[in-house]
């Protein structure tokens, strides 16, 4: 996780779609609320990714390139951290178990999206995001914490 991430700074999420009016869409609906970045393919969001930091990847799943479900199961092992949605406008059953089992989605949304809903799922993948980072630094701090115990432990018992 990266930590360079500050709990009061606006939410940062990349969407990644073929049509390019989804695109300007999200980011015309979105842009006041969330720090939107757009990609028309998975081969233009891939330098994105390596470049930023991203709470959250939105990703179209019938792309020309390849699906938004194969994307993201290759990009797990790299990017683990962003919290992922697929968006589709395709009532796909297929998608949404590939989507679970392979891509590890955190929400599976159909198009035309709810402003509301795909907000609401936003701030929940950011709220996950965040809990995420904020358990990993409290899990070094622990361990910190605990080795320096170990130390005392041993410092008084030699003394």
């Amino acid at each position: 996780m990266n930590s360079e991430i500050l709990f009061n700074e606006k939410i940062k999420l990349l969407y990644i779609d073929d049509e390019e009016n989804n695109l300007h869409a999200l980011k015309a609906t979105f842009r006041r609320e969330f720090d939107v970045d757009i990609a028309i393919s998975t081969a233009e969001a891939r330098p994105m990714i390596e470049q930023n930091s991203y709470e959250v990847i939105i990703s179209d799943q019938r792309m020309p390139d390849q699906t938004g479900v194969e994307f993201f199961q290759e990009i797990k092992f790299t990017y683990p951290d962003p919290v992922r949605i697929l968006l589709t406008g395709y009532a796909d059953i297929t998608a949404v178990v590939d989507a679970i089992n392979m891509g590890e989605i955190y929400r599976y949304l159909q198009k035309p999206w709810n402003e509301l809903e795909l907000s609401a799922s936003i701030s929940a993948a950011s709220e996950l995001f965040r809990l995420r980072a904020s358990n990993i630094e409290l899990t070094e701090k622990y361990k910190r914490v605990n080795k320096q115990m170990e130390f005392l432990v041993r410092q008084s018992m030699i003394s």
